[in-house]
């Protein structure tokens, strides 16, 4: 299983990572916090001091077509903001 699925690169992770020495992921929605700890830890040799989750529910899409009226959801996903020990920092450039 894949933990860490990908970071999430927004305004609003970017503030958090700023102010607070936090880094938001995309993790597999059956993880949890010990192994979402452990996961970052190694892939990025940073210690990490708390774990959050939280589920995120997907937002309901509609569209018009040709063949009428479409509707459904986007996925919904699993968020984890890792709070790292003040003084690291994780480099999501450096893995590309």
């Amino acid at each position: 299983m894949e933990i860490i699925k990908k970071p999430i690169l927004t305004e609003k992770a970017s503030i958090l990572t700023e102010k607070l020495n936090r880094y938001a992921f995309k993790v597999d929605h059956r993880a949890n916090k010990i192994q979402i700890k452990t996961a970052v830890e190694a892939m990025f040799g940073v210690t990490v001091v708390a774990v959050n989750t939280a589920v995120v529910a997907g937002k309901a899409k509609s569209r018009y077509t040709k063949a009428g009226f479409v509707s459904g959801r986007s996925p919904k996903y699993k968020k984890a903001i890792i709070t790292v020990k003040d003084g690291e920092t994780i480099d999501f450039y450096s893995t590309i």
